[in-house]
Parts: C-alpha cells; sequence; structure tokens
C-alpha cells in the first residue's frame, strides 16, 4: 500500500463493488481517497475506510445524499479544508432498475434522474468549482451500456445515463481547455460481486474465462485515465468482456 500522499480522490457511490475497487485503486497510488454512501449505508462504508485504514492506506467515510445540492457543496468544501486538494473526483452511482413503461410511476422515473443523472451534474459542478482555480484535476463518469442505447424496461434508467453521458461531454468540451481532464466510462457487461452472485449461479465459469468484468480491472483503467498525459486524453473508454457481443 502506497504511504506517499498525493492529495484527495472523491469517489461519490461507493459498495462493495466497482466503487469498492475504485477506492482501493487510488489508494494505492498515493491518494487518500473519500467515499461516500447514502446516509443510512454509513456503517458499511465506515467498514470499508477502516480496512483501508488497517492496510496502511488513507480512506474517509462520508454519509451524504448526493442529490441534495447543499450536502455536495458542503462535501467538497469539507474534504478541502480538512484533507486536501481534490485531484480525482469519480461519480459511480448506478441506479440500474428495471420497469415497464407502464409501471414507471412518475416518482420512479425522477428518482432514478436524480440519482445517475443529476447527481453527476452536481458532482462535475462542484469538482470543476474547486479544481478549476488551480488548473489540473480528473473527472470521471461511469456509464453503462444504457448511456448508448436504451433497451426494453429500462426508460428511466437509459435516458438518466444518456443525459449524464451527454452533461459529461459538455463538460469536457468546456474545462479541458482549463486543464481539467474529463472522462466517461461505459461499462458494457455484468459485473462480479454481490449484486450479480445473487442473481446467477456460474459466476466463477465466468471468472474462469474472463467472461464477467471484474471490479479491480475497471478500477485500473480508472487510475490509467487519471494519468494520461495532456497531449493524448481519452474522453470516452468502453471496457467490456472479450465474449460480450456488442
Amino acid at each position: 500500500m502506497a504511504t506517499t500522499d498525493k492529495g484527495a480522490c472523491l469517489v461519490v457511490g461507493v459498495g462493495d463493488g466497482v466503487g469498492g475497487a475504485i477506492s482501493r485503486a487510488f489508494v494505492a497510488e498515493g491518494y487518500t481517497v473519500c467515499m461516500t454512501r447514502r446516509p443510512r449505508h454509513l456503517d458499511q462504508l465506515e467498514a470499508l475506510a477502516e480496512a483501508i485504514r488497517q492496510d496502511g492506506g488513507r480512506a474517509r467515510a462520508y454519509g451524504v445524499d448526493a442529490r441534495q445540492e447543499g450536502e455536495m457543496v458542503a462535501l467538497f468544501d469539507r474534504i478541502e479544508a480538512e484533507v486536501g486538494p481534490l485531484e480525482v473526483v469519480v461519480f459511480n452511482i448506478g441506479a440500474n432498475v428495471r420497469f415497464g413503461i407502464v409501471e414507471t410511476t412518475a416518482q420512479v422515473f425522477s428518482k432514478v434522474w436524480e440519482m445517475a443523472c443529476f447527481a453527476g451534474f452536481l458532482t462535475g459542478r462542484e469538482a470543476t468549482r474547486v479544481m478549476r482555480p488551480r488548473g489540473r484535476g480528473t473527472i470521471l463518469f461511469t456509464g453503462a451500456s444504457a448511456s448508448l442505447r436504451g433497451k426494453d424496461g429500462f426508460a428511466a434508467f437509459a435516458s438518466a445515463k444518456a443525459g449524464l453521458r451527454a452533461m459529461a461531454q459538455s463538460l469536457a468540451r468546456e474545462v479541458g481547455p482549463q486543464g481539467l481532464h474529463v472522462a466517461h466510462v461505459v461499462i458494457d457487461g455484468a459485473i462480479d460481486g454481490v449484486f450479480t452472485r445473487a442473481m446467477r449461479s456460474d459466476v466463477e465459469g465466468l471468472l474462469a474465462r474472463d467472461e464477467i468484468l471484474k471490479p479491480e480491472e475497471i478500477a485500473a483503467n480508472y487510475v490509467w485515465l487519471h494519468n494520461q498525459p495532456r497531449s493524448a486524453w481519452t474522453h470516452e473508454l468502453d471496457l467490456r468482456p472479450h465474449s460480450e457481443p456488442w
């Protein structure tokens, strides 16, 4: 585990899968990682932060509703004041739910949009606010297959993820010339984790054949994006197993 302190990395939306792997990957790079999850899950997030600290890394947990403007503004101010300058910000909230169009209530649609799109806007805006005066920083957004195409039963999710992608493009075009690297990662395929293992019984076989995405390998690409020289920045990166149809 790296012991150097390169500044702060914020990961918005950390569970037991991709968010946790991204957090650990940036800790290994020498960053103090600040992780968020909704307040009712803060105990689980604290446990992850403690595990990282036990391994010699720097980690902090915050119970934040990323859809709430005031909470997000306060979060960024607190990290900048108490931890250090934010060098990397990752938005990793999913909100992947399936509802038929008639069963998709206004409440469901609005909530999915708030989680997967509006919260991403708040994250990107606040990251820009603190990074732009320094003329450096990386802002990464986690996308999905739904960012590019809508599927049966995913009207709410696809519209939110497509909106997040468009927002990331606009942000990249605005702040890239000012020294901020904005990238959008399309994750296309099933990811090994608690959710997938609860739904499928063949995960071990898929892992053995490299036919399922591994969180730590996804995370390695986020670190690679951050470390890219600005003479050759990537804005959009798609990740999928070799066997995934696309």
